[in-house]
């Protein structure tokens, strides 16, 4: 699984892929950093999340979208469904490289939080509760998109369908009340004011766990159809 890890992250960093990822989330963070503290004279590092949530939404996909669909496309996919490792490690081994771009991303902002620091006193508690229900609502969008990116050989489409998902689940709790508790990036409003809810925590987890079983299982039928 290592050596899956490993491989991924050179990939992202021999690649632009990382470094657009980590790019483009701290311009469109810095913008509203900008916005939040000298527009509006606000030192709540916690609150800009908001907006990351929302960027976060839609560059997910440059993380994910070539996961597996390029294996695929590119004819690599058989090697790893025949290599010693089992689909197991695979998939863990690519999501966990993921999650490691979005904890890198997420340890430079806190350079936005020593700027504050210079302005006012923004709580170090509510800022690491913000950034754990931030990390658990990565992780979440990082095993949907790895589970779109198994079902397509075309990143496009797996970028399209990732990207798709998540702005159906944001708007659903806009038609019924009863979709609430299925809005991934609703979940996470409550950790930018320092609660902890387990509820939503354990459903993220379970969400992750849930899509990255089956993107196991689709890749276990390919390999059991070849």
């Amino acid at each position: 699984m290592f050596a899956v890890i490993k491989k991924e992250l050179k990939t992202y960093f021999y690649s632009p892929v990382g470094y657009v990822f980590i790019g483009l989330f701290l311009i469109m963070f810095s913008i509203f950093f900008y916005i939040d503290v000298f527009q509006y004279s606000s030192t709540n590092f916690e609150y800009i999340f908001y907006s990351g949530a929302t960027i976060l939404t839609f560059i997910t996909p440059i993380l994910t979208m070539r996961s597996i669909a390029e294996e695929r496309k590119n004819g690599t996919e058989q090697l790893l469904l025949t290599s010693p490792l089992s689909i197991t490690k695979v998939v863990i081994g690519k999501f966990i490289a993921a999650t490691i771009i979005v904890i890198i991303t997420e340890i430079c902002t806190f350079l936005y939080f020593g700027i504050l620091c210079f302005f006012g006193k923004p709580h170090i508690t509510t800022a690491l509760v913000t950034l754990l229900g931030f990390l658990l609502l990565a992780i979440s969008y990082i095993s949907f998109g790895i589970l779109a990116s198994s079902i397509t050989e075309n990143q496009i489409i797996a970028g399209v369908i990732t990207i798709g998902f998540f702005i159906l689940t944001w708007f659903l709790p806009q038609f019924s009340d009863i979709f609430t508790n299925f809005s991934l990036i609703n979940m996470f409003s409550k950790f930018p004011s320092g609660q902890i809810d387990i509820a939503d925590t354990v459903t993220y987890i379970t969400f992750t766990i849930l899509c990255l079983l089956l993107t196991v299982i689709v890749m276990q039928r390919r390999k059991s159809v070849r």
